[in-house]
């Protein structure tokens, strides 16, 4: 079985364009959580997200396609170009002439190799194009004042002939496929808020199962649209806590996780492959628990979350003395995190109340799919770095939580640590990552 290794990372967050000025913030424990510029929010009583500051699509695609590509997928091309580039996998352009000169007028070559062509691709999404959707659907609505069959016989729709492919959750994979033109293995996986824990798993298995590699993997959502909003907070889910504040797990004041988009991905190679290119490698993954719960559709279990970490542990070959850290699902829900800490209890036991455990959705809020993926990358940094980013907002725990919640940056060697993502229908996705040696 090969070994599996990461050696780049791109990501957007409501805390940075960059990942690295999103790790750099969530070790000096800053909130992304602000007031929703999106939409009109004043009869709402969630008017709290985690929203991208300042990003830019046409730093990486053409003003057609911004106008064509769902939010999602905009932001899935953004962190899968900067990974790539990470990697070394790609070349940017340093000028606009450098950039008209290369094919296509995009702004990165492709090295003169088979590499990257025949690599592979797997983003996650939760929500895929719904933003897109709910704009359409009021542009179609505010467009046709008149009788509706009569503008369908005409066929005045109001529609984009876009819609349907940008809204797509397959299509964040396949563009960024398309346009760092991998022509090997491509998946969109859809598994709630796992879901992009399950990607980098999923890439995980198939190179140690020996896939050449390289793959891109990760998670990308644009959710932040009054249908989520709503649909979320009618159902419980959200916090009515309207100030930057709102995410708190493991407090026991937290009601709820505040929405957020973004996006992060990761490049997987094989050990061989990546040293024999000279790689930068951040870290390695050498276990993925992925468990459904088989209980309730929106309720969460913590048999099947421990199965979970268990599952990924028992491959990795690991037992709870030598983790030295986790970071935690942690949304500020008041089940999903007593249950959280009910699972790590029941495996790690009376080590539990000892073992590092820090939330960074404290600071990120609810990226849905993109969280897993960018807690899988801030738990391998932690691990490069020794580093433990804290869970802010944490003023009184909640008793029934009674796991090391860690508040402040600490440092620490890590070099074994755990990365949990679960989701609605009970779906459970557990990552372990290592330090490379």
């Amino acid at each position: 079985m090969d070994r599996v290794v990461i050696t780049g990372i791109g990501a957007v967050t409501p805390l940075g364009n960059k990942f690295n000025d999103s790790w750099s913030a969530a070790k000096a424990a800053k909130s992304g959580i602000k007031p929703i510029t999106k939409f009109d929010v004043s009869d709402l009583p969630w008017r709290f997200a985690g929203e991208l500051k300042d990003f830019d699509a046409k730093t990486y695609l053409s003003q057609k396609e911004t106008n064509r590509l769902d939010p999602f997928i905009q932001y899935a091309v953004a962190a899968s170009i900067m990974a790539a580039e990470d990697a070394g996998l790609i070349e940017r352009a340093e000028s606009r002439e450098q950039m008209v000169k290369w094919k296509k007028e995009k702004s990165y070559e492709i090295p003169e190799h088979d590499y990257l062509t025949s690599g592979g691709v797997i983003i996650g999404s939760s929500r895929g194009g719904i933003s897109g959707i709910e704009k359409a659907l009021l542009r179609k609505q505010n467009s046709e004042p008149g009788n509706q069959s009569t503008k369908r016989k005409s066929g005045n729709l109001h529609l984009s002939p876009y819609l349907m492919p940008s809204s797509t959750i397959s299509m964040a994979s396949s563009y960024a496929a398309q346009l760092l033109g991998i022509k090997g293995y491509c998946l969109g996986i859809s598994n709630a808020c796992a879901s992009g824990a399950n990607a980098i798993g999923e890439a995980y298995r198939l190179l140690k199962a020996g896939y050449r590699g390289p793959v891109i993997a990760g998670g990308s959502e644009a959710p932040v649209c009054r249908l989520c909003i709503e649909g979320y907070g009618v159902s419980g889910a959200l916090s009515k806590i309207n100030d930057s504040s709102a995410s708190r797990p493991f407090d026991n004041k937290r009601d709820g996780f505040v929405l957020s988009e973004g996006a992060c991905v990761i490049v997987l190679e094989n050990f061989d492959s990546a040293v024999k290119r000279g790689a930068n490698i951040y870290g390695e993954i050498i276990g993925y628990g992925n468990t459904n719960d088989a209980f309730h559709q929106t309720r969460p279990d913590s048999e099947g979350e421990a199965r979970a970490i268990e599952t990924a542990m028992s491959e990795a070959g690991v037992v709870p003395s030598e983790v030295d850290y986790i970071s935690a699902h942690g949304t500020s829900t008041p089940l999903g995190d007593r249950v959280e800490a009910e699972a790590i209890k029941k495996i790690f036991g009376g080590i539990s109340s000892t073992t590092p455990v820090s939330a960074v959705k404290s600071m990120t809020g609810h990226m849905l799919a993109a969280s897993g993926a960018l807690e899988a990358a801030f738990t391998v940094m932690s691990i490069k770095e020794s580093i433990i980013p804290p869970s802010i907002n944490l003023i009184e725990k909640d008793r029934n939580c009674d796991i090391n919640v860690i508040t402040e940056k600490t440092e620490k060697k890590i070099n074994v640590a755990l990365s949990n993502s679960f989701g609605f229908g009970g779906v459970n996705a557990v990552l372990v990552l290592k330090r490379f040696l």
